[in-house]
């Protein structure tokens, strides 16, 4: 449809594409100065030091680095919480590592210390959690469990790229955290990811993975001092090649300075859909953040009573309103080869949506979207209540 209000969407314009421009007119397309200084610019905002941070192609990849990093390898245990991108699945299982899911909170999707509590074990190498839709969740709680249990935590703050807890970035709580910047994140360079690292000397070892384990012998100046050839090399692992460029990275120095107003629009589309679907029978908003928790409000979700969600799903995409579920669980992909039951997460699956949200949503967008729920929740359960009214009549 061509109306259709899209769940998510980048907002991408003049300054942008201006920022390409000036990129092509250098003859330098690679990994250069605009990378080091989108590096240099994200690492300021989340309040590390530059060396802590490296760009790369996809959160996807950054999670694939952070685990070999980690030691992660067979033997070991790595938690995750089932609602989670299956591209931390394939991380830990690329591994040879076991992936043990636990529960979450059926409110928030964010897994609680006690989730987690409930399955480590002495195996346990590593505990990976994702910042729900952006809310940051028991993040500061559980890593410290990790930290007195002698467990590595590893953030994935793919959707929580502004928020905090009292002031201190998402992603960086841990050992390690990751970040998307693909075509439908907040902040995007169409594709593209950050991996921190705390540890100094594993931070040395991060831009090495990313580009093929490469030991540089000497640079340019420093060959031609000493008379030796400058092309020389070494390899430290067996990695891939995993680096940005500037073209991307041009148009994240460009968002990552629209960021705040991103962020500010967000959350005021948030407050409207708080307030037009309060009281909504039948309907459940998200829970208001903990005192000193920010989030980056990249989800919005809802959670529907007597089991008509998929029916409000399709009722809402014929009216040209597209929404979704994120994320599927894990322990339900055959692959993984879990047989856990988690009845929190199960639960909440079966009742959360996604609602439109993004930025470049206008007013008349959240007022559509919110009239349509309305409508559509009601005569949903209007038509859920019916069947049971009758059967109870003919129990009588």
């Amino acid at each position: 449809m061509a109306d259709m209000i899209n769940v998510m969407q980048p907002s991408l314009g003049e300054r942008e594409l201006a920022a390409v421009g000036k990129v092509f007119a250098s003859n330098w397309i690679g990994k250069g100065e605009q990378t080091s200084t989108f590096e240099a610019g994200f690492a300021a905002h989340i309040g590390v030091g530059r060396d802590h941070v490296t760009s790369v192609n996809s959160c996807t990849e950054a999670t694939f680095i952070a685990m070999e990093l980690a030691g992660v390898g067979p033997g070991h245990e790595v938690i995750v919480p089932t609602p989670s991108f299956v591209g931390v699945g394939n991380a830990v299982a690329s591994r040879g590592a076991r992936l043990v899911f636990c529960d979450v909170d059926p409110r928030t999707l964010n897994p609680t210390v006690a989730d987690i509590e409930a399955v480590i074990t002495p195996r346990t190498k590593a505990v990976v959690i994702l910042h729900y839709g952006g809310s940051p969740g028991e993040v500061a709680l559980i890593a410290e469990l990790c930290r007195s249990r002698g467990v590595l935590l590893i953030e994935d703050a793919a959707v929580a790229v502004a928020s905090t807890v009292d002031g201190r970035a998402c992603g960086t709580f841990g050992d390690m955290g990751v970040w998307s910047f693909d075509h439908g994140k907040t902040l995007c360079t169409v594709d593209g990811g950050m991996l921190y690292v705390r540890d100094p000397e594993l931070a040395t070892r991060a831009p090495k993975l990313a580009y093929f384990g490469l030991e540089q012998k000497s640079g340019y100046d420093q060959a031609m001092r000493a008379r030796t050839r400058w092309w020389d090399f070494d390899v430290s692992s067996f990695s891939r090649r995993s680096v940005t460029n500037d073209v991307l990275a041009a148009i994240g120095n460009v968002q990552l300075s629209r960021l705040p107003g991103f962020i500010a629009r967000r959350r005021e589309i948030a407050g409207c859909y708080d307030a037009g679907l309060k009281g909504l029978e039948g309907l459940l908003t998200p829970p208001p953040l903990p005192a000193g928790h920010e989030s980056s409000y990249y989800m919005y979700w809802v959670q529907f009573e007597g089991g008509i969600r998929d029916e409000v799903a399709r009722d809402l995409y014929e009216r040209g309103i597209y929404t979704t579920f994120r994320y599927p669980l894990l322990h339900q992909v055959p692959a993984y080869g879990s047989s856990a039951s988690l009845p929190q997460a199960e639960e909440a699956a079966a009742r959360t949506l996604l609602l439109p949200m993004h930025q470049a949503l206008t007013d008349a967008d959240v007022e559509r979207t919110i009239d349509a729920l309305h409508e559509c929740v009601t005569a949903r359960l209007s038509e859920a209540t019916v069947p049971r009214m009758r059967v109870a009549q003919r129990s009588i």
